[in-house]
Formats: structure tokens, C-alpha cells, sequence
């Protein structure tokens, strides 16, 4: 075999240079001398093996960066050589260095998972730019390490993402009380995490070694709710052929979740409130109590309070219940958000569907910015699923976007008139208050002004008819500071 060329290393090469660690695989002396002198003026560890074996061994004991493997070797050569160090080495790069002739060979080793291959004879100075390109790659899988796990840690609770500062405050709050066995009332409208939320405070107690149990309870029939929730003992009902344990008793020791508490029959508040109060329960058909250890946390997209006054829910189980009172708000009035969930989603469902990673079109930011959320982050999450499947580009479009959104896209820009000839601004006809209604307003007319002028906060000003400062705070209030940046 021919010795590498070029054994001289230039200056600018040299300085380049970090200490990875390079193990060095070939029967040949002189190869193996040479290449290890050359690297290790390059400024890398470098270690050899004159065989395979050994080097499997060196690698089950100590971590390698790179590995340069010859593809010509007695017992295992290159090829098997890298499927083994593969399976026990997943993380370090192989690069194959191979005679002259043998590509589709060198191509083959790489389909297997090498990184790289290099032909013999080569120029060092070539080896060590195919080592800084491993390099490169190695640093920004770290970088992007680092990036994700900053964002994880800084943005999230639990499998929440949010950065707004509403949003915030809630995880503030929720880490304060997940160390205490306090009931927790979360109200938001659908699709805002409540669920996640409650599984959060879960996972975050000293209760996060016991079950958490959900359970919706609009989505049972009244007559089988109580059974649910209590249990029941054999023919309490026709039906009751064996005993059965209630979600209260599954969730002792944990956490019991009740989504959409304001759906609850008003005959089973009372039975609910008497196993918050005394931590009892009754099955049904039973005469003695069952003590059980649960926190309750329960969840609403009503109005409990008008509930209360209106007679449908019972006020002594809402303060039980609204002991500390937990406030989701929608996605469309914390914007700041929409960047960090859409980026979230997109590599979730590109791992899960096998998809590459895409980055989303400026305009397609704008665009997600731009809509309403009705369905909140549940929509958000779909949204960005079906683009990622009907997106070939390299990037996620508008036209990626599921239609609802492209039209509020198309309409923030040119706009749109109604059937009397005004200006539509999309304000709900179901929503009746002055006071939310002024707000959805307010957000959706400053972002179409900072669309139409490409984040011109000044030039929106003018177009708003308010003051500068007046449009800066109104910024900062709606958790728009944000919005119209690339």
C-alpha cells in the first residue's frame, strides 16, 4: 500500500483543529505510522489498530470521535467492520479509506452507515478537511443539542411549550403548588392543554410515583358515572356482576383529573364534594367507606361561576374545587407562543412520520400569526401535521397550510368586504362582550398593520391612528413584540 501524500500540514489547517480522538484501522505499518504522525501534528488524539478485532475491543472500553477503517483486512474487513462498530458505536463516524477502483464498494460501506470514504493514495491535507467536515457536522448536532434543550428548559413544563409570558406566570404558579396537596380548578377553552397541564402538576409532585388518571366527564353517560368515579359492589344493578373498583380508588396515591367538570350531574356533586371533604368514597351498593389519598384537579371550558348563579353547578364544590384557580388562555392571545409550538410540532411529526425536518416560509410564520385559533394548540398541531404531508419543498409554505388558514392569510393583506359593503374584521357573532370583543379587535387590526407594512412599527402606527408609544404598549399587553419578525 501507498503512504498518504502531502505529509507536510499547512499553518491554517493545523490552527483549525480541535483534540478529537481518531482511531486508525490498518494491517499496514507504515500506513498507520505515517497517518498518526501527520493527524497528530493536525492537532488530533490519534490511536491505531492492526486489525478489527482490537479495535472493537478499544471501542467497548473508551469513546472514539472518528474512526479511519481500511477497507482491505484480514478475519473482518471494512465492511463488517463498520455494521458491528454501528450496532455498539452508534455515535462515532466511520470513515472508509479504500483502493483505487473499489467506489462501489466504498458507496455500499457508506449506504451501511459510513460517513465517508477516501481513496487510496490520498493527500493528507484532503484527509484533514474530510475530518473537519465530521467535525463541522459533529458541532452543530451539539449546537442544536444545546438550542433544543435550552428551549425545553426555558420554554417548557412538563410537555408544555410556551414562551409568553402569560404563559409563565402559570408555570410560576404551578410550580409552587404541585409540592402541596391543594385542589386545582384549570379553566381555558378547548384545545389550550389543560390535560397537559394537570399532567404536569402530576409529574412535578411528590404524587409523581402514584397513577394519574383522566377522565372526561361529559363523555360518559350520566347513569354509568357514579360507577366510574365510585365503583360498585356485585348486583348493586342488573348488570353489576362482579365488584369494581372507581377511577378514586385506581388514583390513590396519585393524581385523579376530572376534564370538563362543569358536564357532572348535580346529584354526583354532591357525592364528589363529600369524597373531597372526607377522602371517603361509597361504592354503589355498598354501605361502608373506602378512605383513599387523591388530589383532584379539575378542568372547564365553562363559566363555573355563572353556573353557580344560574343553578347548575353546586357553589359549595366550586370554591372546594376552585381552590387555587389556574387560567389557560387562548392561542390567538398569546401569539408570542405560535414560533416555539409550530417548530415543536414540526419535529415531533417529522420523527414520528419519517419526514425530513423543514423550516416554515416566512410567510407561512405570518400567516399562522395572522389566524384565529379557535381550536387553539390542538389546531395549531394539526395544521402543522397535515403541511408537513403536503409539503415537497424544502420549506412549509402558505399553500402547505391547511385552507381556513391561507384565506385569513389572504384576507389580512387585501381584505375582504361583507355583504353591506364593510370592512369584515371577523368579530364573532356568539361572543357578545364589549370587553373581549375590543381586544380580539385590537390584536387582529395591529397585526394586520404590522403585516401590510412588513413590521413597520412606526408605519403601522400611522395606519392604527395612535401614537408610537401608544402601538408599543399595546405590543407588550398582547405579547406581540414578536410578531412580523422573520
Amino acid at each position: 500500500m501507498t503512504e498518504p501524500e502531502g505529509a507536510v500540514i499547512s499553518e491554517e489547517v493545523r490552527s483549525s483543529q480541535r483534540a478529537l480522538s481518531i482511531l486508525i484501522i490498518d494491517d499496514d505499518e507504515q500506513i498507520r505510522s505515517s497517518l498518526k504522525l501527520n493527524l497528530q501534528l493536525a492537532g488530533y488524539y490519534v490511536q491505531e489498530s492492526a486489525h478489527a478485532q482490537a479495535a472493537l475491543r478499544l471501542l467497548s472500553e473508551q469513546s472514539v470521535d472518528i474512526v479511519l477503517c481500511d477497507l482491505q483486512m484480514p478475519v473482518i474487513n471494512g465492511m463488517e467492520f463498520i455494521e458491528q462498530c454501528k450496532v455498539q458505536n452508534p455515535d462515532t463516524a466511520v470513515i472508509l479509506m479504500t483502493g483505487f477502483g473499489n467506489h462501489s464498494l466504498a458507496i455500499e460501506a457508506m449506504r451501511r452507515g459510513a460517513y465517508d470514504y477516501i481513496a487510496k493514495p490520498f493527500d493528507i491535507q484532503e484527509l484533514v478537511f474530510t475530518l473537519r467536515k465530521v467535525e463541522e457536522r459533529e458541532q452543530l448536532l451539539m449546537e442544536n443539542a444545546v438550542l433544543r434543550s435550552e428551549v425545553e428548559g426555558r420554554y417548557s413544563f412538563g410537555s408544555i411549550i410556551a414562551k409568553s409570558k402569560g404563559m409563565q406566570e402559570v408555570f410560576e404558579k404551578v410550580k409552587r403548588l404541585s409540592q402541596f396537596n391543594t385542589t386545582v380548578l384549570v379553566t381555558g377553552k378547548s384545545g389550550t392543554g389543560k390535560e397537559l397541564l394537570a399532567r404536569a402538576i402530576h409529574h412535578n409532585s411528590p404524587r409523581r410515583g402514584g397513577a394519574f388518571i383522566a377522565i372526561n366527564c361529559g363523555a360518559i353517560p350520566e347513569a354509568l358515572m357514579e360507577s366510574e368515579l365510585f365503583g360498585h359492589r356485585k348486583g348493586a344493578f342488573t348488570d353489576a356482576s362482579r365488584d369494581k373498583r372507581g377511577l378514586f380508588e385506581e388514583a390513590d396515591g396519585g393524581t385523579l383529573f376530572l376534564d370538563e367538570i362543569g358536564e357532572m350531574p348535580s346529584h354526583l356533586q354532591v357525592k364528589l364534594l363529600r369524597a373531597l371533604q372526607e377522602q371517603k368514597i361509597r361504592r354503589v351498593g355498598d354501605e361502608q367507606t373506602i378512605p383513599v389519598d387523591v388530589r383532584v384537579i379539575a378542568a372547564t371550558l365553562r363559566d363555573l361561576e355563572q353556573d353557580v348563579q344560574d343553578g347548575r353547578f353546586r357553589e359549595d364544590l366550586f370554591y372546594r374545587l376552585n381552590v387555587v384557580a389556574i387560567h389557560l388562555p387562548p392561542l390567538h392571545e398569546r401569539t408570542e407562543d405560535i414560533p416555539v409550538l409550530a417548530d415543536h410540532f414540526i419535529q415531533k411529526h417529522s420523527k414520528r412520520l419519517g419526514l425530513p425536518s423543514r423550516a416554515l416560509h416566512p410567510d407561512a410564520l405570518r400567516a399562522l400569526l395572522c389566524y384565529e385559533w379557535r381550536g387553539n394548540i390542538r389546531e395549531l398541531e394539526n395544521a402543522i401535521e397535515r403541511a408537513l404531508v403536503m409539503s415537497d419543498g424544502k420549506n412549509l409554505d402558505v399553500s402547505a397550510l391547511p385552507e381556513p388558514i391561507q384565506r385569513s392569510f389572504d384576507s389580512s393583506l387585501g381584505g375582504k368586504m361583507g355583504l353591506n359593503g364593510d370592512f369584515d374584521i371577523g368579530v364573532s357573532e356568539s361572543n357578545l362582550s364589549i370587553k373581549q370583543q375590543s381586544r380580539s379587535l385590537e390584536i387582529r387590526l395591529i397585526k394586520r398593520a404590522l403585516v401590510q407594512t412588513k413590521g413597520n412599527r412606526t408605519h403601522a402606527a400611522r395606519l392604527l391612528e395612535i401614537s408610537h408609544r401608544a402601538l408599543l404598549y399595546k405590543l407588550k399587553e398582547y405579547d406581540l413584540n414578536d410578531f412580523g419578525k422573520d
